[in-house]
This record gives structure tokens, C-alpha cells and sequence, in this order.
């Protein structure tokens, strides 16, 4: 329902989370959300099947961002969203995964808040929980790991990527890194300097959850350059630990995939 724009009251902003990429895994809340929403403000990675469920009378705005090529920057997007309160009752901003997990959820409720407008977030099934099920990885295993980290592996154009590489080098924690395809060699390096064996496994799992999923399995020290030969390109959840050594789970889950890594998996196994 359009809202005339009279007064400086604002609709509402619901930031909702797509998940990972197959449809199915959308929460009845967000599917229900998006066949009631009056404005709907989405990114790049949303699918088709995904926005075909979004209310057809519904203004849709594409916010879709890759790696240094933004459709629209944070900013605009801030921007919009505002706009788009003043004159809609319910806006649906939605995001691929979840929100608040390198989503920059935080950053646009901080801005509506700060302006008056209602928020509320929709959370979804995060990539590296829809990679790990999808592939029956498990993040966390007895005698395996007893904890998980999540990082970003991406900066700022022109910035140097810094993370507490000591803490990350941990090899009872599996160490989740989104966006990370592009600086995984750096981020490698400097996981070998701060101590985390070169034969520590490493899996690359390319648009996890949908029918166009890849899988590679190799070392940390390996990883980038399987990746560079395989051609993966984003979105790309890279997963480093021990768990990444559960062959016989990897085999059950991922079939195919795994065919075309069979040797990289006995490579990566550890001793």
C-alpha cells in the first residue's frame, strides 16, 4: 500500500534474509513478508525463484553489488530505503544469507533509526550453515573442532586486509572466510606465518545451496591455486579446518562434486 507522502511519518523497514541461495530454505516469515511487501530493494545474489514469490504489484529496486562494481553504492542504498519509508507502508530490503552476518544490516537499520523509521529483521540461514548442510559438513566435530570463526576476506579497495591472524591459526577452530576468493592466497600466507599447518584442509564451495554448486577440496596451501585452475568465481564460501577432513560425510553430500576432486580429497586428508 502506497503511503502519501503528507506528514514525516515512515512506513516500515524490514531487512530480510534470503539465505543462501535455494529457495527452500527461505523462513515462512520472509516468504510471507515479501507476497505483503509494497517496496522491495534487493541484491545481486537474490535468485529468480526468490523473486518471483515478491508481491507483483510491488516496486522492486535492484541494489546489487560485486566485487568493485556496485549498481548502487551504501550510501544510495541508505538513501533509498528512506525514500522508498516515506511513500510505501512496508519495505522489504532484502539480502542474500543474513542480515547481520557481513550483510552491513547493522549499517542501514543504524541510518533508518537515526531518521525515525520502524525496523525490523527477518534473519536467514547464513552461507556458511547452507554450505556446511548442503555438503554434510559439520562446522563443529567432536575431536575436530570446538569452534567456529567467521571473517570477512574482502577490504576496502586500495586497503590491506587485516585480521588477528594469531587468533585465526587455530587449529581446533574452523575458520569461515566470506568474499574471500579474491585475497584467499594473502589470507593463507598469513595463516601459514602465524603458525596454522600448510596441510591444514581447505574446501571452496561455490554457490552453495543451488543447483550450480561446486566443491573443491584441497590444503591451505593449495586452495588458491585449485580455485584459479577450477575457475570459481563468487559467491565463493571458503572453509578452513580440520571438519574439512570428514571425507566419507563430504562423499555422501556432494556426489558428483566430489568425483572431479577425488585426488585433491587424499591429498588434503591429514595424516
Amino acid at each position: 500500500m502506497s503511503r502519501a507522502q503528507t506528514d514525516n511519518t515512515y512506513g516500515t523497514v524490514i531487512l530480510v534474509g534470503a539465505g543462501p541461495g535455494d529457495p527452500d530454505l527461505l523462513t515462512l516469515k520472509a516468504a510471507r513478508l515479501l507476497g505483503q511487501a509494497d517496496a522491495v530493494v534487493y541484491d545481486r545474489l537474490i535468485s529468480a525463484d526468490v523473486l518471483s514469490l515478491i508481491n507483483s504489484n510491488a516496486e522492486k529496486v535492484y541494489a546489487g553489488k560485486g566485487r568493485n562494481r556496485h549498481s548502487m553504492p551504501q550510501d544510495e542504498i541508505n538513501e533509498t530505503l528512506l525514500s522508498l519509508a516515506k511513500t510505501h507502508e512496508l519495505v522489504v530490503r532484502l539480502k542474500g544469507g543474513d542480515p547481520f552476518t557481513f550483510g552491513r544490516g547493522g549499517e542501514e537499520a543504524e541510518f533508518l533509526i537515526a531518521r525515525g523509521v520502524s525496523v525490523e529483521v527477518v534473519p536467514g540461514i547464513t552461507s556458511a550453515a547452507g554450505a556446511g548442510a548442503s555438503l554434510g559438513l559439520p562446522l563443529t566435530h567432536r575431536g575436530l573442532a570446538t569452534g567456529v570463526r567467521y571473517v570477512t576476506g574482502t577490504c576496502r579497495k586500495g586497503e590491506e586486509l587485516v585480521l588477528d591472524w594469531a587468533s585465526l591459526a587455530d587449529p581446533d577452530t574452523t575458520l569461515i572466510v566470506y568474499m574471500g576468493l579474491a585475497n584467499f592466497g594473502t589470507i593463507a600466507e598469513n595463516l601459514i606465518k602465524a603458525g596454522l599447518d600448510p596441510k591444514t584442509p581447505a574446501a571452496a564451495i561455490e554457490n552453495a545451496t543451488t543447483k550450480s554448486e561446486r566443491l573443491c577440496v584441497a590444503t591451505l596451501a593449495t586452495l588458491k591455486a585449485e580455485v584459479t585452475r577450477h575457475e570459481f568465481h563468487p559467491p565463493t564460501l571458503i572453509i578452513v579446518g580440520r571438519v574439512v577432513d570428514v571425507v566419507d560425510q563430504l562423499k555422501f553430500a556432494t556426489g558428483k562434486y566430489v568425483a572431479e576432486f577425488e585426488e585433491l580429497l587424499d591429498d588434503a586428508a591429514l595424516p
